[in-house]
């Protein structure tokens, strides 16, 4: 187990997760504190580092994209004090990280943990239920309905409506913008394909924000909704009956890689024995007919 102790938090890892603990400190950051204990499975990380200063160093936990809805919403946008995957490092303690960072990297070599991308978030985002205030609103969301309720600051044109209720299903995008310099952010819930061109200070399914201390806290409500909606990389659900077939049978090649140029890879043996279960599951339930059955099956035995 190796593990390291700082004001900022406290960093474990025991071979197949990183557990990661806010500090009780007072200087750390509200959002830390507020999304409390992490843990991050190996199969999250795309990898790991410290960097020295001479004052403090910094332990960086990198994960793959697309395996945690924060990291997924906020983009890179969120301040390195609200970044749950830094830990300042104090200078007395730098041979305790980068012997952290050892054993981290070794244990992701060891399982051949691919740092790219995926196509379903593995951490589980914010805890429920889960209720947010900052800038002109509040969120409340219970994992199934988004309410949003106005405070005094909110423009007349938006809270004469009175709170909005949106729910999971009724949404297409999460974005999440910080403030800087003159400019508001915002946590808005696209309802639309259509990108919303209504200023968040009118938008009804938008919150502003100012740039105060409690800002960041919206940023896990975004993520709380996010983890809830399909993931960004997963793949293009199947339309029509003949894709169904495709699928069952193993062959999910896009129509324009048909014919003689396609080349179906090596396939295991258990994989193509288990696609000919799930066809006869297919058949016995209807959703494949006699010949649809009798052809996808006939394309899986000539892989055998």
């Amino acid at each position: 187990m190796a593990e390291i102790i700082q004001k900022d938090g406290t960093w474990s890892f025991e071979g197949d997760a990183v557990r990661i603990v806010p500090g009780s400190d007072k200087g750390v950051a509200l959002l830390r504190r507020t999304l409390g204990e992490l843990v991050v499975p190996l199969g999250a990380m795309a990898g790991i580092s410290f960097e020295p200063g001479r004052k403090s160093g910094r332990l960086r936990l990198r994960l793959r994209e697309g395996a945690d809805p924060l990291t997924q919403v906020t983009g890179g946008k969120l301040d390195q004090a609200s970044d749950p995957y830094g830990l300042t490092v104090e200078s007395d303690r730098t041979g305790v990280a980068e012997y952290f960072v050892d054993e981290v990297r070794n244990a992701l070599l060891l399982d051949q943990i691919d740092p790219g991308p995926v196509d379903r978030f593995l951490l589980p985002g914010p805890s429920l239920p889960l209720t947010v205030g900052a800038g002109d609103g509040t969120v409340v969301f219970d994992g199934e309905q988004i309410r949003l309720e106005w405070n005094w600051k909110t423009e007349s044109s938006k809270s004469s409506g009175g709170a909005r209720t949106l729910r999971v299903s009724d949404v297409v995008a999460v974005e999440w913008f910080p403030a800087a310099g003159l400019e508001e952010g915002y946590l808005r819930f696209q309802t639309t394909r259509e990108p919303t061109r209504t200023p968040p200070a009118h938008d009804p399914h938008a919150v502003e924000l100012y740039g105060f201390k409690k800002d960041p806290l919206m940023a896990l409500a975004a993520a709380a909704v996010a983890v809830r909606m399909p993931h960004p990389n997963a793949p293009k659900p199947v339309t029509t009956q003949k894709e169904a077939v495709q699928v069952a049978a193993g062959d999910a090649r896009p129509a324009a890689l048909e014919g003689p140029a396609a080349v179906p890879a090596a396939e295991d043996h258990d994989v193509l024995l288990r696609r000919l279960r799930e066809l006869g599951e297919l058949h016995q339930a209807g959703i494949l007919t006699d010949e649809e059955f009798t052809t996808a099956k006939q394309a899986v035995l000539k892989r055998l």
